[in-house]
This record gives C-alpha cells, sequence and structure tokens, in this order.
C-alpha cells in the first residue's frame, strides 16, 4: 500500500508502450523480410513483365482489326458500284435486245463484261466472308467457353422467335406475379428474361454472313425486334442493323400471355419462307387466335392450343427448341421435344449459367 497512484498509472503506461514497440518491429522485420525474398521479386517482375507483353500484343490485335474493317469495308464498298454496274449493264443489254438494229458482236462484249463483273462480285464476297469469319457477331462467354449444343447453326433465311409473355420474367408462378407488377426497368432486369436475351445474342453470333434473318418477340402479339421490318429478310451482313435488332430484344418488355399460333402464322407467312427457327420460349400456349372468353386455362388446354399453333408452321422447317424453366407446365418439355423430333430440329434445355 506504500505505492502511489501515479506510480502504478506510470507502471500501466510502460507496459503498453513495451508491448507497442515489441509489436510494431515484429510487424517491420515481416515486412522487411517479404521486399526482400528474391523468390518473390523475382514474381513479381515475372508477372510485370506478361502484363507489358500482354497489353502490347492487346495493342497489336487492336490495329489488326482496324486494318481488317478497313478492308471489309472497302471490299464491300467495291462490291455495291460493281452491283449498280451489273444493274446499268443488264437493263443496256434488255435495250439491244429490244433493239433490232443491234450487231451481235455488241450484245455478246455487254455479256461477257456483266459475266467478269459478276465473278469480280462473287471474289469481293467470298473475301468479305475470310476476313471477317463465318459468324456475324462476337459473343464471349464466361472464361472463353465454347457452346458446343448440337444445334442446327445454319440456314439461308433464320427465324428468331423469343417468348416475350409475363412467364419469362420468373420461374415460379408466385415471383411472376410479383415482378409483373414491378416497374419497366425491374421487369426488363429480371434474371430469366436476360437469359433469354442472352440467347438471342449468342443465336445472332453465330448466323452465317452470307445468310438472312428475323427477330421476333411474341406474346399476345408478335412484333419485330427492328421496327417496321416485319415481314421481310434482314441480310447478316449488315453488322450495324444486326445489332440494332439484337438491341431491339433488350427492349422487349415481357408482359400478356402467350400466342403461339399466331407467331407461327407470321412464320409461314414469310416470303420467302424460313428454312431454319430458333424458338426461345418457357412453356405451351395460353392463347389463340379465336376470341374466347375462358379465364381458366388447364393443362390438357394448354396442350390443345400448341397443336392447333403447329399446324402454321412452315412445312418442311427445323424448329430448334431453347426450352427456359417454369413452374406447372410438366407437358411442355415432351411437346416441344417432339415437335424438334418431327421437323429434325434440335431441342435444348439448358443450363442456369448458359449461355
Amino acid at each position: 500500500m506504500s505505492l502511489s497512484f501515479l506510480d502504478v498509472m506510470s507502471c500501466g503506461f510502460g507496459a503498453v508502450v513495451l508491448i507497442f514497440l515489441i509489436l510494431d518491429h515484429k510487424i517491420s522485420e515481416q515486412q522487411q523480410s517479404v521486399t526482400t525474398d528474391p523468390n518473390l521479386v523475382a514474381e513479381v517482375r515475372l508477372l510485370e513483365e506478361e502484363i507489358l507483353e500482354g497489353q502490347q500484343n492487346l495493342v497489336r490485335a487492336r490495329n489488326t482489326l482496324d486494318d481488317v474493317s478497313l478492308e471489309v469495308v472497302t471490299a464491300q464498298g467495291l462490291a455495291e458500284r460493281i452491283q449498280q454496274e451489273i444493274t446499268s449493264f443488264l437493263d443496256q443489254l434488255a435495250d439491244l435486245e429490244n433493239n433490232t438494229l443491234a450487231s451481235d458482236e455488241s450484245l455478246e462484249q455487254l455479256r461477257a463484261d456483266i459475266r467478269s463483273l459478276e465473278e469480280e462480285l462473287q471474289r469481293l464476297q467470298a473475301s468479305a466472308i475470310e476476313e471477317t469469319g463465318t459468324n456475324a457477331r462476337a459473343f464471349v462467354g464466361d472464361g472463353d467457353r465454347q457452346y458446343l449444343t448440337g444445334m442446327f447453326l445454319g440456314g439461308n433465311r433464320v427465324l428468331i422467335l423469343v417468348d416475350t409473355s409475363a412467364s419469362m420474367l420468373d420461374e415460379t408462378l408466385v415471383n411472376i406475379i410479383r415482378t409483373r407488377n414491378m416497374s419497366e426497368e425491374s421487369r426488363r432486369g429480371a434474371e430469366k428474361w436476360q437469359r433469354a436475351v442472352r440467347t438471342v445474342e449468342w443465336i445472332g453470333s453465330q448466323l452465317p454472313v452470307a445468310s438472312q434473318y428475323q427477330i421476333y418477340g411474341f406474346s399476345n402479339e408478335y412484333k419485330s425486334a427492328l421496327a417496321g421490318t416485319e415481314g421481310t429478310w434482314l441480310e447478316v451482313a449488315d453488322r450495324d442493323e444486326l445489332n440494332r435488332s439484337i438491341e431491339g430484344v433488350k427492349d422487349f418488355l415481357p408482359e400478356q400471355g402467350t400466342n403461339l399460333a399466331n407467331v407461327f402464322l407470321a412464320a409461314a407467312q414469310l416470303s420467302p419462307p424460313p428454312d431454319n427457327i430458333y424458338l426461345i420460349t418457357d412453356g405451351l400456349p395460353t392463347l389463340s387466335n379465336d376470341q374466347s372468353s375462358e379465364t381458366l386455362i388447364t393443362p390438357a388446354k394448354r396442350l390443345e392450343l400448341f397443336e392447333e399453333a403447329v399446324e402454321y408452321l412452315p412445312q418442311r422447317t427445323p424448329v430448334n427448341i431453347i426450352l427456359l424453366p417454369l413452374e406447372g407446365d410438366p407437358s411442355a418439355t415432351a411437346a416441344y421435344w417432339q415437335l424438334a423430333q418431327i421437323t429434325r430440329g434440335s431441342f435444348l434445355s439448358p443450363a442456369r449459367d448458359w449461355p
């Protein structure tokens, strides 16, 4: 009891300072040992060199892409000019054939010029395909995965049908109703709908450059992803137009029911008809072209509507189905699988992380 309160406080403070110095000294030693470890220093330098090399390769790749793009644009411009000259020569040939005074030599010379221009046009088109590859757009998956699906990815006229009904908002009925009452931004950002959009992007990246395409979104009605192009085929080679079509899919708003007969009828009315169809949906239809006052659609009725819709499909056209999950529609998988088999198409029920 002879110690004063001030002595006790001084001892405590001194002990705290001593512990602090000891801990700080150990951290300094660890940091010094890390920075002076030759193996770690060498590894850091190696990583820095790899980063620098990767940046240089990226610059070279961008320069190469710019050069290729310039060559493609030049080839496309020449092709358009040659096509115009061919059209002009054909008009002149028609005039000469109608003119009885025209000599045979003039006609043969004009025909030879037309054949030469057509050969040059084919060469330029083949060169553009070689420079840009057979795919119209780039689609890089998680980890640059190659998507092997077994689907028929060719065709001269490819029709993409994407379901835009309210069921594309979620997998369960409760969440569909909940999401349906949210804002438009929330509905467009729904996870299931975004999967459908990415699927369209993936298909767009697989389209042959020399082919034509059309993208329809359908619910109770159908409309083209590129406004005002309903009933017409678009050129895959026009990449700007293809990109606008893909962006148009992102602007679709999932709502209303599903009328499959209406969009199948629209597919059959395309001229010339499609030779490959992609159908992105999640279940059987709930609406028909006939006006009905029924408020409850049973599973049996949905299957009946599906069978009626199939009757509108164009003949001998493969239908490739990408079926997303949906609660409470057990007959959908068997019905769509059978449709793919009958039309010699393919059926895919993708994993949650695809594409």
